[in-house]
């Protein structure tokens, strides 16, 4: 009876036990998105190429890059309410399949036609990724988490092109520029049979999630369970004045959503900061062969440097809003949009020297980065668990509207003037950026104000 006992109180100081599986998913998405955001990034590398086979224009090259981002913008609606019907686990596995399947037939393509057939059903099918790592983000983690582990997901986004120009040169020398995208399309497919094999929709139903670390998730004031002491030693009231915080009526319907302005602030935003990154990611390889005449390999190293510092920032970011700003997510979102436009503007006086270069492309991407996690996150302080999905649809989908139109912009503005009239105008989208969010309130909770 002692022996059964002792067994009975093993088995339960196990079951009560708190596991860490929430980080599993985490590593799991950031592998996921690593790829989604690399078989973005690869068009860039292929681009001198492909523009030198079809006979492009600058302005036909902004067009193509455009294609995906604005079929990527037009599915976030249509995405967000489709995952607020059916769930994760149905939808985002597909989505990350058909990602690969169009990948994979990029490289096939023997005409401008169906190479931008491609992009377009590049960009449809990866439309529901980023709504489906948010979500599963909402759901697997506490609220005090959650802006550290969507600066995780959104490092991702960037650590997908870090990878990309180096690998993608060393394919292109060893092959040619179409083997990028076969090479490309099979990571996506091993990644979405892992996630059907391991995430559930919610922690309650997964069975590596113990009881112990489903209440930690669902706790409401995990933000202040530990250290409350610490929440208080300084106190942001002096920050909250200047950025507008207050308390919000939670968004709880389609309505509120689609009719509040903080959602609309937060779009706009969204959509200047992707426009400054596509064109990173899009242009920059260009730029760096064209204009500063490096060679291949070394445009690789050098087109990765702005994706290195955005894998920092946005872990950096993540944290700092979280732990330092108590959930804030406003004045990163600030201080990146006006940095942003400083090291624009600083772009154009770039001399024609690697290491310099390097450096500026590494800390613009790191700027840009602090305040990009805020960007998703900001609005699950604002609509309930179930409106997330909707609100954050129409963020996206502005988001990426915004940076559909840049890179076709930068091509309409090379074919008329120069590289430094695209840092100019760079430096403009984020000067808009920081007007538009100053005029959003921060909402405010208790953990927030330390009570």
């Amino acid at each position: 009876m002692a022996h059964a006992a002792g067994s009975l109180d093993n088995t339960q100081a196990v079951t009560a036990r708190r596991t860490n599986y929430r980080w599993v998913v985490m590593v799991l998405i950031f592998l996921i998105y690593t790829v989604a955001m690399a078989d973005r990034a690869n068009l860039g590398v292929a681009l001198p190429f492909i523009k030198k086979e079809f006979r492009m224009s600058n302005t036909d090259a902004g067009a193509l890059v455009s294609l995906l981002f604005f079929f990527y913008a037009i599915s976030q609606i249509p995405a967000g309410f489709l995952y607020k019907k059916l769930d994760v686990r149905k939808v985002f596995p597909l989505s990350m399949i058909l990602t690969s399947v169009f990948t994979g037939l990029t490289g096939m393509v023997s005409s401008l036609a169906m190479l931008k057939f491609c992009r377009s059903g590049l960009g449809l099918a990866e439309g529901p990724t980023g709504i489906g790592c948010t979500a599963t983000i909402n759901r697997w983690f506490p609220p005090k988490e959650k802006g550290t582990a969507t600066g995780i997901w959104l490092a991702a986004s960037k650590f997908g092109p870090v990878l990309c120009p180096p690998l993608g040169v060393l394919i292109i020398e060893s092959f040619s520029w179409r083997h990028i995208f076969y090479f490309f399309a099979i990571p996506g497919i091993i990644f979405s049979i892992l996630w059907l094999l391991l995430v559930t929709n919610r922690p309650e139903q997964s069975r590596f999630c113990s009881p112990a670390e489903v209440d930690y998730i669902r706790t409401e004031q995990a933000a202040v369970a530990k250290k409350p002491a610490a929440q208080k030693r300084y106190s942001l009231a002096w920050l909250d004045k200047l950025i507008l915080a207050k308390r919000v009526k939670p968004l709880e319907t389609s309505g509120q959503v689609f009719r509040s302005w903080n959602i609309y602030g937060d779009t706009i935003g969204y959509g200047c900061m992707i426009g400054v990154s596509n064109t990173m990611l899009a242009w920059i390889p260009t730029y760096l062969m064209t204009v500063k005449h490096f060679t291949s390999m070394k445009m690789g190293f050098l087109a990765s440097a702005p994706f290195v510092g955005a894998v920092l920032g946005n872990l950096l970011g993540g944290v700092v809003s979280d732990v330092l700003l108590s959930k804030r997510r406003k004045p990163l979102m600030l201080l990146s949009a006006l940095c942003t436009s400083i090291t624009m503007y600083a772009l154009v006086y770039a001399p024609n020297n690697a290491a310099y270069l390097g450096f500026m492309l590494l800390l613009t991407g790191t700027l840009l980065a602090l305040g990009y996690s805020a960007y998703a996150v900001y609005p699950m302080g604002l609509a309930s668990k179930e409106m997330y999905p909707v609100a954050f649809g129409i963020v996206n989908s502005g988001g990426q509207l915004g940076g559909a139109v840049t890179p076709l912009a930068v091509g309409v503005i090379l074919d008329h003037y120069n590289w430094n009239s695209v840092f100019l105008f760079l430096a403009l989208c984020s000067v808009l950026c920081f007007v538009v969010l100053a005029t959003m309130d921060e909402p405010l909770d208790d953990a927030m104000m330390g009570k």
